[in-house]
């Protein structure tokens, strides 16, 4: 199934990735990339294990500095912002994490609450109890508000873990890896939970995968990374209608193999 067209604005950039290089002693990982992420979109980072997926969500949040070239996330240069200003700047993206990050001693509740209590002083209990109830009927798990995430399946963990990232009600979105290590059925529930969140939430995303069905069913665009940079750009045919040796592989595995 592919994926149903978004409200997307193209006058509006909310990222923007210039001449980006990284390397890690004399390894390139990323070799002058451009990209540009729009209001309103999913875009979809794909590209094999260990080809700089992950280094370049380091980048965009701050986490790491690029060798070369500028960063643009909503209007600043991410490279020139103080520790303050980062900061601040990230309560605006949210952050969703292979292992979903939650805190073990915490029940469900008290991991949604955490990042609300921690970047908003003055927010009343009333308003933080409407907010984990809101996300969490976002993502469809009302009835494990009071578990701990040792007992809730690794789908529910991802799905907690997303919900955690709305309650702040970000601008943008970034997915490292949404569906590894998930069943297939699991994996078709978060990637439709993906575009929800799109819709409902009016986010833009970057999501770094390397699971084609992940890159069909969520992308408005696909940006296939290889050999540290950017082969083709598209829609998900685009990026496929080709014979090209680096890229078919991927196609025939997932979908022929």
């Amino acid at each position: 199934m592919e994926k149903a067209k978004a409200n997307i604005d193209y006058n509006n950039t909310v990222i923007s990735i210039r001449g980006i290089e990284k390397s890690f002693e004399d390894y390139a990982v990323l070799r002058g990339i451009d990209l540009d992420l729009y209001q309103g979109e999913n875009l979809v980072v794909l590209g094999r294990s260990g080809s700089g997926k992950s280094v370049l969500i380091k980048l965009i949040s701050g986490l790491l500095k690029p060798d070369k070239g500028t960063i643009e996330v909503l209007g600043q240069d991410v490279c020139c912002l103080t520790d303050r200003q980062l900061r601040e700047l990230r309560i605006r993206i949210g952050f969703s994490f292979q292992n979903s990050a939650l805190y073990d001693s915490m029940t469900v509740r008290k991991n949604l609450e955490f990042p609300l209590v921690r970047n908003r002083t003055k927010i009343t209990r009333k308003e933080i109890d409407t907010a984990v109830e809101t996300v969490l009927d976002a993502v469809g798990l009302s009835q494990t508000i009071n578990q701990m995430p040792a007992e809730l399946s690794g789908g529910q963990r991802k799905r907690i873990g997303i919900a955690r990232t709305l309650i702040l009600n970000p601008e943008i979105m970034l997915y490292d890896e949404p569906t590894a290590g998930l069943d297939p059925i699991t994996c078709i529930e978060i990637n439709a939970l993906i575009n929800e969140v799109q819709q409902r939430y009016h986010t833009s995303s970057i999501i770094i995968t390397h699971d084609l069905t992940c890159a069909k069913e969520t992308g408005d665009r696909i940006a296939m990374l290889i050999e540290g940079q950017f082969q083709r750009i598209g829609t998900f045919n685009e990026v496929f209608d080709t014979n090209d040796k680096r890229i078919k592989p991927f196609f025939d595995y997932n979908f022929i193999h």
